[in-house]
């Protein structure tokens, strides 16, 4: 499936550009990566400890910001990869220019990256990367490689409503509401709500509240190898700087007040 998808959605080899198309409010643009590689904002950028490659990298990468034409800070971006993840993204931290700082990384065909790992590509053509990304708690969710398109969006609640809490849920159920569509909305569904092709649903058939008891779930969250160690495994664990315990417990009262709201696809 990956290869049928990277086929479709990217011409890429060492002797062709990769496009990445953006879909704005002021229309739809294609960008290759000649082009973006002598965009006039195109610099060297130093990423320490890269959430992909959990090192420091360094990237040829444009600003975010200076692609987004006609974007506000209150709408609603998601970019889609290859795989089906679908990483939902505020427009405002993307268009920062101070802070933490969103770039567009850019593969050169002549240098290429490294490989994820072995027999698998690399985070290329073009990656999400972000400079100073604690100044505004970026989550390792939006962080998205071998993105194909960004596309601007109406809001989650707006697209999905099989996914909202009840009006009358309290304010932790609220909370968990928002860490879900930052840390889950991405590679999961839910209700068959989202965009995401990449992991299961987490309500249909069961939630995983109704089957992980105790603090098994918070365990599995944070380091999912503890508890089913799968060598193709492809959750990664969230640490306490990427969610807080009170975040973690916020995300899991959504999810068993959920359990009480299915809704068949």
């Amino acid at each position: 499936m990956r290869k049928a998808l990277f086929a479709l959605l990217f011409c890429f080899t060492p002797l062709h550009a990769a496009e990445l198309t953006l879909e704005l409010p002021g229309g739809t643009r294609t960008w290759e990566t000649t082009t973006l590689l002598a965009h006039p904002q195109a610099r060297d950028v130093t990423i320490q400890g890269d959430v992909t490659y959990k090192t420091t990298m360094h990237y040829r990468a444009v600003p975010l910001a200076a692609l987004l034409e006609g974007v506000k800070a209150d709408q609603h971006l998601q970019a889609v990869a290859l795989d089906g993840f679908a990483a939902e993204l505020p427009a405002a931290p993307l268009l920062s220019t101070q802070g933490a700082r969103a770039w567009l990384a850019i593969e050169d065909p002549k240098q290429p990256w490294p490989p994820l790992g072995q027999g698998k590509p690399s985070a290329g053509p073009f990656y999400l990367v972000w400079t100073e990304p604690s100044a505004a708690r970026i989550g390792p969710e939006q962080w998205p490689y071998q993105v194909a398109r960004i596309r601007y969006l109406p809001a989650v609640a707006e697209r999905f409503p099989a996914l909202l809490p009840a009006a009358e849920a309290d304010a932790d159920v609220q909370a968990g509401f928002a860490q879900f569509q930052k840390h889950c909305l991405a590679c999961h569904r839910l209700n068959g709500a989202g965009d995401a092709q990449f992991g299961p649903d987490l309500n249909i058939p069961h939630n995983p509240t109704e089957y992980l008891a105790g603090d098994f779930l918070p365990r599995y969250i944070r380091d999912p190898q503890s508890l089913r160690r799968w060598p193709q495994g492809k959750m990664p664990g969230f640490s306490r700087e990427a969610i807080t315990d009170e975040e973690l417990g916020q995300l899991i009262g959504y999810l068993r007040h959920m359990a009480g709201r299915k809704v068949t696809p």
